[in-house]
């Protein structure tokens, strides 16, 4: 008995990505189906490296594809190919080899965006994808210490920048062109300019993410990018007291009058872990993150411990998603990274399937 294409493809309509809501035929994710008989090879090409679903859809697969009558051979593979955002990966692009541009906010300082943009394009990265990371906070660039990079970036055609290498990741930012004890005392017109010159002339080459650290609140630099950067969403940093989340309320609205998608909302600083006894105590507040994302009608991303290992980490230039990779705040990240990408995956399934209703004459 043989089997038939079409068995193939009714079996695996069945299977479900939990993250996208929709079946992996639907999704486009079924590649090189080859049947010979009983012997079936097929690809499962996820949207992201970061897929939190991928063993999830891979024994689904399987236990739908080993139903079929007839199969007496299954050879199942899953592969990882990251979607491109709006105008990701394109000609017409700021950023042509860029595919997803991801922006890192908060309302107000203090609350660790910084923190949570390095070690969430760290720990995708971890996942498999190809990732940047761009400074765009100019009055307080504090990758450079993050990341541990003392060098200053050259330019090998004499026209752009070579994106400095570090943890897996390729970064700039404005630090490296200046002395560390340096200030930055710019207007608007020449900050933005700036900005954009580091946007437009690096070269970041193929990446799946580029993760942009923006500077807090809702003044140039954020409304800057937003506008004139095509990103895939945007990622709000936040800690459970009230002033942070009254704040964080505000960078939403910003960017829903940019018509920039809200991702979701981490919560960072959620407890603090005492190094002696590892127990937590919630400083702040308990579950302020989680009632914001539910009250904008976001998702709720994850939420980040106060732990003596990513302070130590971030002044030693050493991540704790790579100084401390089995730690839970790894852990955290990992998860926030994967949620992120899912998002990311929803929303550029989305627009890609958005039907244009013309007007009526």
């Amino acid at each position: 008995m043989s089997v038939q294409e079409s068995d193939i493809l009714k079996a695996l309509s069945t299977v479900m990505d939990p993250d996208l809501n929709t079946d992996v035929v639907k999704a486009g994710m079924v590649k090189n189906l080859r049947v010979d008989g009983g012997k079936v090879s097929v690809t499962i090409e996820l949207t992201t490296p970061a897929c939190p679903m991928k063993e999830k859809i891979k024994g689904d697969a399987e236990a739908a594809l080993k139903a079929v009558a007839g199969l007496t051979e299954l050879k199942l593979e899953l592969t990882a190919r990251t979607r491109a955002g709006p105008m990701g990966a394109s000609k017409e692009s700021l950023l042509p080899g860029v595919k997803n541009v991801v922006l890192v906010g908060a309302g107000k300082g203090g609350v660790g965006k910084s923190t949570v943009a390095l070690n969430l394009a760290c720990a995708l990265a971890k996942h498999g994808a190809q990732v940047g990371l761009l400074d765009a906070d100019f009055y307080g660039p504090s990758i450079p210490l993050m990341t541990g990079i003392k060098r200053k970036p050259v330019s090998r055609d004499g026209k752009n920048l070579d994106p400095l290498e570090a943890h897996g990741l390729k970064v700039m930012s404005i630090g490296f062109l200046i002395e560390a004890d340096q200030a930055l005392i710019w207007r608007g017109p020449m900050l933005q300019g700036a900005l954009m010159q580091l946007v437009r002339d690096v070269n970041w080459g193929e990446l799946d993410y580029l993760v942009l650290d923006l500077p807090p609140g809702t003044g140039d630099v954020p409304l800057t990018i937003a506008q004139q950067v095509r990103s895939s969403g945007a990622v709000l940093v936040t800690t459970p007291q009230d002033v942070a989340l009254a704040d964080v309320v505000r960078a939403k609205q910003m960017f829903d009058k940019l018509h920039v998608p809200v991702l979701g909302i981490v919560e960072n600083m959620n407890q603090f872990i005492c190094p002696h006894c590892n127990k937590g105590t919630h400083i702040f507040d308990v579950g302020g993150g989680r009632r914001a994302a539910e009250m904008m009608d976001v998702a709720f991303l994850g939420e980040v411990p106060l732990d003596l290992k990513i302070r130590q980490g971030g002044d030693r230039g050493i991540p704790v998603t790579v100084g401390y990779p089995e730690s839970d705040e790894t852990k955290a990240f990992m998860g926030i990274a994967g949620k992120v990408a899912a998002r990311i995956s929803q929303e550029n399934i989305t627009r890609a399937t958005a039907v244009v209703k013309l007007p009526t004459l």
